[in-house]
């Protein structure tokens, strides 16, 4: 397992709340700036703004994902890197299940 997101980058995730059951992160990802390959928990990801960010696996495997600012989206555990492939920067909530 990759170290944890907040531990890799903490230029882009920032912890807004934290209890025993639950962790909250506000994610921030400039156009054309990347993170190391990292982990995150179950969670959900909640869009403030669009934009285009591609995902890579340990496998080297990579999924470009549109985030919409105020939809949702769940995502299982996962260890991966991140690629702001948009021109704005990409901002979003992740809840995190403990």
């Amino acid at each position: 397992m990759a170290a944890d997101a907040v531990q890799v980058a903490p230029d882009v995730y920032k912890i807004l709340f934290e209890n025993d059951r639950v962790r909250l992160l506000e994610a921030r990802l400039q156009p054309g700036a990347t993170s190391a390959m990292h982990h995150h928990r179950d969670n959900l990801v909640y869009g403030l703004a669009d934009g285009n960010v591609t995902f890579t696996d340990e496998s080297g495997e990579a999924i470009e994902v549109s985030l919409v600012a105020g939809e949702a989206m769940w995502s299982p555990a996962v260890d991966h890197s991140t690629h702001n492939t948009g021109s704005v920067e990409v901002r979003a909530l992740l809840f995190e299940l403990k």
